[in-house]
């Protein structure tokens, strides 16, 4: 077990961005706060035309190599695709966002000048032939509001919906030795919140890494990593590392614990072994182990990096987690080994 002192910095950082909605394309106000923060800390922080932002950190290494740590700052939701004469609102889904995992629930809805409140709604279960699974072409979100007061509120077609802050979590359960942490996805802020903490201990501890190093924070991963991929086209990294999550595949055996994950292969790429053994080898030296998966339907920004070949060595890294893209749950011993993973990695990783 790791000092509170950790575990306290883990549940502020990762709160601290839970309250700050990031829809894929609306990660404009997550990005200005990450831009912020990266500045205050002594940095000089960059942001491209795709809303990116990253840091770089020369390394002790004469050489071009160039390892990228990236996580994103998106997150799945909803979109209004209709404003009906009621007030409701039609909906359609962002990113991996399934009707049976968002549920009804009370939302907010990001309106241009205004956030309105409202619940969404999936019909009675008091009917009959039983429940069913619905698409969202059967959702409505219900607003109590006339249709002239959303336009007034900037609320239209494309208007982007999240849960509700309060309901978002996050909070802990379990042993008081060993809790557990949930909230509405930790995907990926909490990857997020690990290369924040590792930003911060890098400018505290006055590290500097043999390869040089991008520290970035990309957007819209959740609707094909278009930010990653930018990133990746325009700096060209040797080494593209995502820090997102590993959730449970049948696939694949693993366990829920404080050990992180590194995947072997998914469905838009096979990782590159040197950095695998290395990521490994690191976790070791660490104090923890990394659970090697296989995946045959998730992808990263990573994949998505090689994928495309910009980058031609890349892996995935992250914690072990219940319930993707819903109320996800994870041991909160798990963050801090991969963040104590990464910090060896960066520390004595020498490069190819």
């Amino acid at each position: 077990m790791y000092e509170n002192q950790n575990q306290n910095e883990i549940i502020q950082l990762f709160s601290e961005l839970l309250a700050i909605p990031s829809p894929s394309g609306m990660e404009h106000r997550l990005a200005d706060h990450i831009f912020t923060k990266c500045a205050e800390w002594g940095y000089s922080p960059m942001k491209d035309y795709a809303g990116n932002v990253y840091v770089q950190i020369p390394g002790q290494k004469e050489s071009e190599e160039t390892c990228c740590l990236a996580a994103h700052i998106d997150e799945i939701g909803v979109m209004v695709t209709k404003i009906n004469t009621d007030g409701t609102l039609n909906v359609e889904r962002v990113g991996g966002t399934l009707t049976w995992k968002f549920g009804e629930r009370p939302v907010e809805i990001l309106g241009e000048k205004k956030t309105v409140h409202g619940v969404t709604a999936m019909g009675s279960g008091h009917t009959a032939g039983g429940t069913q699974r619905l698409e969202w072409r059967d959702v409505v979100v219900i607003t109590g509001l006339p249709p002239e007061r959303l336009q007034e509120y900037g609320v239209k077609p494309g208007t982007l919906i999240v849960p509700l802050q309060s309901d978002r979590g996050p909070i802990l359960f379990g042993e008081e030795s060993d809790p557990m942490i949930a909230a509405w996805t930790f995907d990926d802020k909490i990857g997020v919140v690990t290369l924040l903490r590792l930003l911060k201990t890098i400018k505290t501890e006055n590290i500097t890494p043999y390869v040089n190093l991008i520290i970035a924070f990309t957007t819209t991963e959740e609707i094909g990593c278009f930010g990653a991929k930018h990133l990746a086209q325009s700096l060209n990294p040797t080494y593209f590392i995502a820090v997102d999550g590993c959730p449970f595949a049948s696939e694949s055996p693993m366990e829920l614990d404080s050990r992180p994950g590194i995947r072997i292969r998914d469905r838009t790429f096979f990782y590159s072994p040197g950095l695998i053994k290395a990521l490994s080898e690191a976790a070791e030296n660490a104090g923890t182990e990394l659970q090697h998966l296989v995946y045959t339907t998730s992808g990263s920004d990573a994949g998505m990096a090689g994928n495309v070949g910009a980058s031609p060595q890349a892996a995935c890294i992250g914690h072990i987690r219940k319930n993707s893209h819903g109320f996800e749950v994870a041991y909160l011993s798990v963050f801090e080994n991969l963040y104590k993973t990464l910090r060896m990695f960066i520390s004595t990783w020498k490069g190819a």
